[in-house]
């Protein structure tokens, strides 16, 4: 059955602060990180680091998502806008964050957090790799609630009518007149693939009960982070072709190429380049941090 898509993307109000779903997406995968991450550090699965070290992890993971989605979005995505109004940079509220800058912003945030505690780079990666996928789950639920970065057109009974995606003689009616043009039927045929919903099922429930289970016995390193980068290429690079390319983009080659996909070819690499990698490397057993009496 066609869904007419109308999910206010506030949560809720306090005075004049609008707090919108989005931003809940975000908290609850820190929230979802700080949680899985305490078990695994309490199964020793990051030896010589105990809870506090690993929420100075998180902390600075969470300033390298913020920054490098950012950064990313903006250079990747919005390159040409910011040469005529270098401001946009600052303004987050106004949307816009990329989860390939992000990634770049993590691991930067690792790399130095690594550095500073003597442990090597990958075995943070390694350790932090199962904790991302409940977070992209939850941020690609916020676009959805968002009504943004819908899908192609569709005739599947599970389309979703976005009223932001309709043609322009309905742009401006009022949400009473849209529902009763979609009981009618009337909508149907500006029905979209719901994308968001495909990437939050791929990207996050998908990935994570995969790199959970792949995560539970001890790998050689550099294989769970190799995971993670071939996985997430993978699901991104099948979705796009589903899903509508950035319109200040379009697509970049052959009718079909987008940014999306171009950014996600060289994680594919990479997760295979790092499995290769791992066959010949240490493997890194668990020891549970000591109690202090």
């Amino acid at each position: 059955m066609i869904v007419l898509h109308q999910i206010d993307p506030i949560a809720f109000g306090l005075g004049p602060l609008k707090v919108h779903w989005y931003g809940i997406m975000y908290l609850l995968g820190f929230l979802t990180a700080w949680w899985l991450g305490r078990l695994r550090i309490r199964a020793g699965r990051l030896p010589g680091v105990d809870e506090q070290g690993f929420s100075d992890l998180l902390f600075y993971a969470m300033i390298g998502v913020v920054l490098g989605g950012r950064l990313g979005y903006v250079f990747f995505y919005g390159f040409s806008e910011l040469l005529q109004d270098p401001l946009m940079l600052f303004r987050i509220w106004e949307g816009g964050m990329s989860f390939h800058g992000g990634l770049v912003g993590v691991m930067a945030a690792a790399l130095w957090w690594a550095r500073r505690n003597g442990l090597h780079f990958f075995d943070v990666m390694d350790f932090v790799a199962p904790l991302v996928p409940p977070g992209l789950g939850f941020g690609r639920l916020g676009n959805y609630i968002g009504g943004e970065l819908w899908g192609k057109p569709t005739g599947a009974d599970w389309g979703v009518v976005f009223p932001h995606a309709l043609p322009e003689q309905y742009a401006n009616l009022p949400l009473e007149q849209l529902r009763a043009l979609h009981a009618n039927g009337a909508l149907d045929a500006f029905a979209r693939h719901p994308s968001q919903l495909y990437q939050a099922s791929l990207e996050g429930l998908a990935m994570f009960l995969l790199l959970w289970w792949f995560s539970r016995r001890p790998r050689p390193r550099y294989a769970v982070a190799g995971m993670f980068a071939l996985l997430y290429g993978c699901f991104r690079f099948l979705v796009e072709f589903v899903r509508v390319p950035d319109v200040q983009l379009g697509y970049l080659a052959f009718d079909w190429l987008t940014m999306g996909q171009v950014l996600s070819t060289p994680l594919i690499a990479l997760g295979l380049f790092w499995l290769w990698l791992s066959r010949r490397s240490p493997t890194l057993q668990p020891v549970p941090p000591t109690t202090k009496e």
